[in-house]
């Protein structure tokens, strides 16, 4: 039970820190040059509720099931977690696309060996994981675009 405690409260402050750094609706981000198939920005409320309660209860019960060995099942945990908060402030607050990419690859490394290490101690926590890390690749395709289309800026 304490280690489904530590993940949701590690997944609760990660997604609160992140929502603080994220301005979707700021000057800035409305004046990038972003490609179609950008999601509508409801999308991406709609998508993190639920992959927040699949890395919490994920880790948490991958975290559960280590038993002795959770150290470095939590230590990837916190370290994807405080990238997965860091990219809103490296790309929203930085108003930074690469320095959002740079962030963005580091949590795409960090979330395959989170599932890899998920799968270690079990199957079920391992797939929870399996869609953040989808949606992140996603988002690492998407920053990327808008990195690509905006290079020229003082940020790009």
């Amino acid at each position: 039970m304490r280690a489904r405690l530590v993940a949701a409260g590690i997944t609760a402050a990660a997604a609160g820190v992140g929502f603080l750094g994220t301005k979707p609706d700021g000057a800035w981000y409305r004046s990038l040059d972003k490609p179609a198939w950008q999601p509508p920005g409801i999308a991406f409320p709609l998508v993190w509720t639920p992959l927040y309660g699949l890395i919490g209860w994920g880790t948490g019960r991958a975290l559960e099931r280590a038993g002795a060995d959770d150290r470095r099942m939590l230590v990837l945990t916190t370290a994807d977690l405080a990238l997965n908060a860091g990219w809103c402030w490296a790309f929203f607050a930085k108003q930074s696309p690469a320095t959002g990419l740079g962030v963005i690859v580091a949590l795409d490394v960090l979330n395959v060996a989170l599932v890899r290490e998920a799968a270690e101690h079990d199957r079920s926590a391992a797939l929870a994981l399996t869609p953040y890390a989808v949606w992140s690749g996603f988002a690492t395709a998407l920053n990327a675009s808008i990195w690509w289309r905006n290079r020229g800026g003082p940020t790009g």
